[in-house]
């Protein structure tokens, strides 16, 4: 009888320090568990905030590249669709008056023409709408070109049919992707507007 009360203490002490020994080791393990839960979500949010800041760059230098496209194919196609040399060219046009900013992607200046130019990767109608506003301030912000005739140039990567006849029938010379970097899409014998 006392050898058996003996072995049921010493089986319940090895059997206390055993669920002890578990207890702290299920501890640790939860522990170690929500230090890695924690640093995996904190590395998520990193890689999350670094793919954010990747895909801004991207939609940006998207943005760039139809302009890098744009700007180097404007003299060649004035020179052949109105028979003018460029005098003058520039890209990312800023300027403030009374407090209002206007921004324009480039401008050409050829013969008695100032050529406004929007680009945008995908064009939209409601591009083509905001570019007549921007067309219509132009000599508010420019009035040293007020003896100059102004025509109105959307680029775009690509362009659906409908937007195409929808700028061509506002008046506006549209340019997009083709056999030579960026070519008129306009129908042949298109004259556009002269503002």
């Amino acid at each position: 009888e006392q050898s058996l009360r003996e072995r049921d203490e010493r089986w319940g002490l090895e059997l206390k320090a055993l669920s002890e020994r578990l207890e702290q080791s299920l501890r640790e393990r939860d522990e170690r568990w929500e230090r890695e839960r924690e640093e995996y979500y904190r590395k998520l949010e990193e890689e999350k905030r670094q793919w954010n800041l990747k895909w801004g760059e991207l939609a940006n230098r998207l943005g760039t590249m139809v302009e890098d496209l744009v700007y180097p194919s404007l003299p060649r196609i004035i020179k052949e669709e109105f028979g003018f040399d460029v005098e003058f060219i520039a890209v990312d046009i800023k300027k403030r008056i009374n407090g209002r900013e206007k921004e324009y992607d480039s401008i050409a200046i050829a013969g008695n023409y100032v050529f406004i130019n929007s680009t945008k990767s995908k064009l939209k109608i409601k591009d083509v709408d905001d570019f007549v506003n921007d067309i219509l301030e132009f000599r508010e912000f420019y009035p040293e070109y007020g003896d100059k005739k102004l025509i109105g140039v959307l680029a775009t990567l690509r362009i659906d049919e409908n937007v195409l006849r929808y700028a061509e029938k506002t008046g506006f010379l549209v340019l997009a992707v083709g056999a030579e970097l960026m070519e008129v899409k306009n129908t042949k014998g298109f004259k556009p507007k002269e503002w």
